[in-house]
């Protein structure tokens, strides 16, 4: 299978390898050329996971796409509708991307029109598929002819894949983990301990599940890998950005110099907001996610757990 993955982040770079090393013919497309020149000559993405090689991956500037059998797209969720309006009409898209279009609200997915397009979400980390460590993902799509191609193309020893025709539920899933772990970082932050984080997850879940029931997705896919699974080690593992960038801001950083520090794509911060006016247009409440919104535009993080801890008691 010939594969353009278009995106030179972690995760772009950490796909292009596992794809090469399962015998694809693999092009890495970057955004900037002298980081597409740079792996080209080395053979190391300078920026993100110097230590993976990428000697069987070929790199390419965009707009220069090779002909291929599969876009796979790796590019923050506020970058996809420019690079997906570049991408030439035919191959169908694996999007990585995890999150919603700002600009519109909607799902990225409704940006690839009437090309066929699949999405793999899970707890997958970049760092650890890069480095040969077992893991699974999930692969939705409303095609079920592309999703069991894409399994059988991608699934490995290492990298074990399912597929859901949930499409829907996968996306919202994708966007609102990175929300609630925001709020889990800010549990860190505050020192509240393992019991209040457990809660907080447990109600993001929840959460997760309402925003799931308005948008017509199926309730079981929150139960899966893209997420109970990816939410639980993007909230608790050091590793996830949304968690730590939750953890800086409750100890006293701004967005801004929590985003900067971490120096990579934290999505949750961009999702927020726009999960929280999707849930004001279904009718919906999304408490965690309202917090979440109100802390990033400046609200003290203490006075905040105290109102959502003086809620109404209600069943679970």
């Amino acid at each position: 299978m010939r594969v353009t993955v278009v995106g030179g982040g972690s995760w772009g770079t950490a796909f292009a390898r596992l794809l090469a090393e399962s015998g694809h013919e693999v092009t890495l497309a970057c955004r900037d050329p002298e980081q597409a020149a740079a792996i080209a000559q080395t053979g190391r993405n300078p920026r993100y996971l110097q230590d993976v090689d990428l000697g069987a991956v070929q790199a390419v500037a965009l707009p220069d796409l090779p002909e291929t059998d599969l876009f796979v797209m790796a590019v923050p969720s506020h970058a996809f509708a420019e690079v997906a309006a570049t991408l030439p009409d035919g191959p169908p898209v694996l999007s990585l991307t995890k999150g919603l279009d700002p600009a519109t609200g909607n799902r990225l997915s409704t940006l690839l029109g009437a090309r066929r397009v699949a999405m793999l979400s899970g707890p997958n980390f970049a760092a650890e598929i890069a480095a040969g460590l077992p893991g699974a993902a999930v692969i939705a799509s409303e095609d079920e002819e592309l999703a069991a191609w894409l399994q059988q193309e991608i699934n490995s020893l290492i990298f074990r894949v399912y597929v859901n025709p949930d499409l829907i539920g996968v996306e919202l899933c994708a966007a609102a983990k990175n929300v609630i772990a925001l709020a889990a970082g800010g549990v860190d932050g505050l020192g509240f301990g393992d019991n209040a984080k457990a809660a907080l997850i447990t109600r993001g879940l929840a959460e997760m599940s309402r925003l799931a029931a308005a948008c017509g997705a199926r309730p079981e896919t929150f139960a899966g890998l893209a997420g109970m699974g990816d939410l639980m080690v993007t909230c608790w593992s050091r590793q996830g950005r949304n968690r730590r960038a939750g953890e800086l801001i409750a100890q006293g950083e701004s967005p801004e110099q929590a985003a900067a520090e971490i120096g990579q794509v934290v999505e949750g911060l961009t999702t927020a907001p726009v999960l929280r006016d999707l849930a004001h247009r279904l009718e919906i409440e999304l408490p965690i996610t309202e917090g979440v919104c109100q802390v990033l535009t400046g609200v003290d993080l203490l006075e905040l757990v105290s109102t959502l801890m003086g809620r109404r008691p209600r069943e679970e």
